[in-house]
């Protein structure tokens, strides 16, 4: 593993590095904000909360933690639904997964498609989030469990810029922005073409 470029910023990146929440919640995040300031937002709640604990923000006083999200700069252009997201994320780790949130893809040593279910179990986490997360810990942290690749799709492809998982450095972060707008451009297109 190099290092986590992911928010383009050496504090944010290293958090992810070292702290498997912060790398959960930034992928929660990573929705309708440019994503690097989507990763950035674990860091805002490392600093506001003096730590990134499961069970402190599972625990948290809803609305104090509405505040500490939505606070400027806020985690979020809807900081206050997804501190609520964040939340019951949280509630879901210590709960299902004794506040381990390693444990999502450690414990049992579980296939690619297992992580995978287990990543959609979790609140906020769809189908493509839990792909994009599959192929970030395969291609970024070294897991790399059976049939990973598989499990994450295209998002598992080698040298493929389609996410979070693809982004090392300044430069892919502009090639993922880049193939992001032209897989938009063409649904667009096909939407036109449809309804023409």
């Amino acid at each position: 593993m190099t290092g986590i470029c992911i928010a383009q910023e050496p504090e944010a990146d290293a958090l992810l590095e070292r702290e498997p929440l912060a790398l959960l919640i930034g992928m929660l995040l990573d929705q309708q904000i440019q994503m690097e300031v989507a990763f950035r937002g674990p860091q805002k709640l490392y600093e506001r909360l003096g730590g990134l604990d499961v069970r402190v923000i599972a625990d948290h006083d809803p609305d104090e933690f509405a505040t500490l999200a939505t606070t400027p700069p806020a985690i979020h252009r809807y900081g206050g639904s997804m501190a609520k997201r964040v939340q019951e994320m949280c509630r879901a780790i210590v709960d299902e997964w004794d506040g381990d949130p390693a444990a999502i893809w450690t414990r049992g040593e579980p296939d690619g498609r297992e992580v995978l279910r287990r990543l959609k179990a979790l609140p906020g986490y769809g189908e493509q989030k839990a792909k994009i997360f599959v192929a970030i810990l395969g291609k970024q942290y070294g897991v790399t469990p059976d049939g990973w690749r598989e499990a994450a799709g295209e998002y598992g492809q080698q040298d493929s810029r389609r996410s979070a998982a693809d982004v090392v450095d300044a430069q892919t972060l502009v090639e993922v922005r880049d193939t992001k707008k032209a897989i938009k451009a063409a649904a667009k297109e096909r939407k036109s073409a449809a309804r023409a």
